[in-house]
């Protein structure tokens, strides 16, 4: 697909539930958010329904995210279904680990093309404050869990958020001593997200080469996604960011969003897109359905305007509620 501004769209997140099972500061408030009600959210069958009429537009790559993704029952299910679809060339999936130990069987089994693993310290007292749950061990033992399957690559996400205890050059060590990507994500002011200032690339890169030296560009394309890496001497992965904020990539984004509700999300910013479960369930032939995806694409807006005062169409909903 080909969007208003000649970008090509093959990437599609595809949130699975409003769910989760930690409370993450800049995610989710303490006591939750109030769940959607079961018969609101997409069957398995209508995720498979639409993903054939996204992979008939041209998209290649699907990513499951949540809320957790893994709290929903029989998600390889779904992986495996995603798999089968013409088209559809890569599976992944995001995870807060918690869960995955046990998952991370069925996931292979199922076709899963990747993991990316959320984890922003390695420090369980700083995790307990950030998640406000203690699940700091039962994360490792995915983490250790995922790694057992060398074929599947594994990413860390880290939100650098300035906390004491935070120390982000620690999570970077991760791939120094594993072979796996570490990713640094600049805190998004949606949501909750917008009462934490985000630390900037540039500012971790120089607490990164304090301790591990100097870093060279790493120019190949690592994953679906924007994040762009770094070698560092002597890792056996790559530290990469998603800069959204002081390296805005607007101009190649390739992706799109389905919420578990079954909205059409086209840029993380605005409430922009289109209800496809309406569709859906007004029984819509595909020829209507690839129409509203088109015509929705056809839409996207050029950029998300982050260090501006927007107000029409902003995002109000939670980054659980969006699908992250």
């Amino acid at each position: 697909m080909i969007d208003g501004y000649g970008r090509t769209i093959d990437y599609i997140r595809i949130s699975v539930t409003d769910r989760c099972n930690l409370r993450c500061v800049y995610c989710m408030p303490e006591e939750g958010v109030g769940p959607v009600a079961h018969e609101d959210i997409l069957t398995y069958d209508e995720i498979l329904r639409l993903a054939e009429i996204f992979a008939a537009l041209g998209v290649r790559k699907v990513k499951l995210t949540g809320g957790e993704p893994l709290v929903r029952k029989n998600i390889e299910a779904l992986v495996a279904g995603l798999r089968k679809i013409p088209g559809i060339r890569e599976v992944t999936l995001t995870t807060n680990g918690v869960g995955l130990e046990e998952k991370m069987e069925a996931l292979a089994a199922a076709g899963i093309g990747g993991i990316n693993l959320s984890l922003d310290t390695l420090d369980p007292d700083v995790f307990e404050k950030i998640t406000r749950k203690k699940a700091f061990d039962e994360v490792m033992r995915g983490f250790h869990a995922a790694l057992a399957y060398p074929q599947i690559p594994l990413k860390i996400n880290c939100v650098p958020m300035g906390l004491p205890g935070q120390d982000v050059t620690e999570v970077a060590r991760l791939a120094k001593e594993y072979p796996v990507h570490v990713r640094f994500i600049e805190m998004m002011p949606i949501g909750l997200g917008s009462k934490f200032d985000f630390q900037s690339e540039d500012f971790i890169l120089r607490l990164l080469a304090a301790r591990y030296g100097e870093y060279q560009p790493y120019e190949k394309r690592l994953g679906n996604g924007p994040g762009h890496y770094y070698s560092f001497p002597d890792f056996r992965g790559k530290v990469g960011f998603i800069s959204a904020i002081s390296h805005k990539f607007c101009d190649s984004c390739n992706r799109v969003r389905l919420t578990s509700q079954g909205y059409l999300k086209t840029c993380l910013q605005y409430d922009i897109g289109t209800d496809l479960r309406k569709l859906l369930r007004e029984n819509a032939d595909d020829e209507i359905l690839q129409r509203a995806v088109a015509e929705a694409i056809s839409k996207k807006p050029k950029s998300h305007q982050f260090t501006e005062n927007v107000g029409e169409h902003r995002e109000m909903h939670t980054m659980s509620q969006i699908g992250g």
